[in-house]
């Protein structure tokens, strides 16, 4: 976003401040006047209020430091400066720079080049002398911490009123800032843990066309539980899976972690899906109060001359789905208990065929509770519709139709993650 694109009201004053603005005339006289007039009305109260709710309404690191100027230029000063540092005792930096005259940017960038802003007192409010002008810098100080200094420049003296004005915007706006950098770690952080319950690589597997597609819901701030695999088991075949666990966080991530390692570990070893299954399950209870139950479908390929046999197990998993090259589709999972929740499981495979053209659909709930209103997207078999509407799409093709699929079925934005595996026998 580019701040040229937003603009703000404020409590008692009318106008629509947009970030490019110009003032006629002398821009410094006009925003002193201006200050001079406001500073005895009974609006700064509202001022305070819906600048502190401007601020606090952003989580975007970078868009708080151009906030903070749109918010006193002109009502405090002529112009702002905003310099941060990447940590307490690092050198300052400007970040943004706002003049009431957009005009005079660029030499007032020139003429702060060469201010000293690291002589001034991160701590309290001090003044900083230029030839044309009179500075105030205003310490950025959240939870004991300096983020850095916010530098407000007009033609003539500052009013103690206005100095107060400035010493608590600068008080919200870095409890704003560093709020935005906390939750841009902890997304940043999400986004790494989620990445790593993903398959580090996507194998070759003869005879097999496939398609995934994993979507997080939002902006990935918590990580989730939908998770796929799909990986060598053997000389002549391979595994894959799709899964859910309960909620989201990192007990979730510690559950999807467990169930990864323990699918790629025992196929390893050797062990069928329906065995792996039921010492997965076993492994999730010993986790005690730290388990989170688990819906998972997990599989077993193995190429043939007449296309592919799977062998495949659905644990409280939205059932899977085969497509004919005729269009018909088809239930091929028999349910079976979800994982975590009871200890003496018995779970068995389904073998199907995968002839030559044939796609076998998973997918999470993510996709057939997608919700409209009051209906699911699976209501009424709405996923095989959906389905059926694929017939000769390549696999990758099918999963992005069943991904705008669920995309279309509702016009809010999806609050549970997404998963799609897409298996087409060439």
């Amino acid at each position: 976003m580019h701040v040229e694109e937003w603009g703000v009201t404020f409590a008692g004053d009318s106008r629509v401040h947009w970030a490019r603005l110009t003032l006629p005339g002398s821009a410094d006289r006009v925003a002193a006047e201006w200050l001079e007039e406001s500073a005895r009305g009974p609006h700064w109260l509202g001022f305070l209020a819906d600048a502190s709710d401007l601020l606090a309404g952003t989580l975007d690191p970078d868009m708080v430091p151009a906030i903070i100027a749109q918010v006193v230029v002109p009502r405090l000063a002529s112009w702002c400066a905003v310099y941060t540092s990447d940590n307490a005792v690092g050198p300052l930096r400007m970040v943004y720079l706002w003049h009431a005259d957009e005009a005079r940017i660029d030499g007032l960038r020139e003429q702060l080049a060469d201010m000293d802003v690291g002589a001034a007192d991160t701590r309290v409010t001090s003044a900083i002398h230029l030839p044309d002008a009179q500075v105030l810098a205003v310490p950025l100080t959240a939870r004991g911490r300096s983020l850095g200094m916010m530098c407000l420049g007009r033609p003539d003296r500052f009013p103690d009123e206005v100095i107060q004005f400035a010493e608590d915007i600068g008080r919200r706006a870095a409890l704003a800032m560093d709020n935005a950098r906390l939750y841009a770690q902890q997304a940043a952080a999400n986004r790494a843990l989620q990445r790593s319950l993903l398959p580090p690589n996507e194998p070759e597997v003869p005879g097999l066309d496939y398609g995934v597609i994993y979507e997080p819901a939002g902006e990935a701030n918590e990580v989730g539980g939908d998770f796929y695999d799909l990986f060598k088991a053997g000389d002549d075949s391979w595994r894959f899976a799709i899964g859910d666990v309960c909620g989201t966080g990192p007990e979730a991530a510690a559950v999807t972690g467990l169930a990864r390692h323990t699918l790629r570990l025992l196929a390893r070893e050797g062990y069928g899906v329906a065995a792996v299954l039921g010492r997965l399950n076993q492994a999730i209870l010993e986790e005690g109060e730290r388990a989170r139950f688990l819906t998972l479908l997990h599989g077993d390929i193995t190429p043939v001359e007449s296309g592919l046999e799977v062998r495949l197990v659905s644990a409280g998993h939205p059932e899977a789905l085969r497509l004919k090259p005729s269009g018909k589709v088809e239930a091929v999972t028999t349910p079976q208990s979800l994982l975590g929740v009871f200890h003496e499981v018995l779970f068995e495979a389904d073998t199907i065929h995968l002839d030559h053209g044939d796609v076998l659909l998973a997918v999470t709930d993510g996709v057939t509770e997608r919700r409209s209103g009051g209906r699911l997207l699976d209501d009424e078999g709405g996923l095989g519709k959906l389905l059926a509407e694929c017939a000769g799409l390549s696999a990758r093709a099918v999963a992005e139709r069943i991904r705008r699929g669920a995309a279309e079925f509702a016009s809010e934005p999806s609050a549970d993650d997404l998963a799609i595996v897409v298996l087409r026998a060439r």
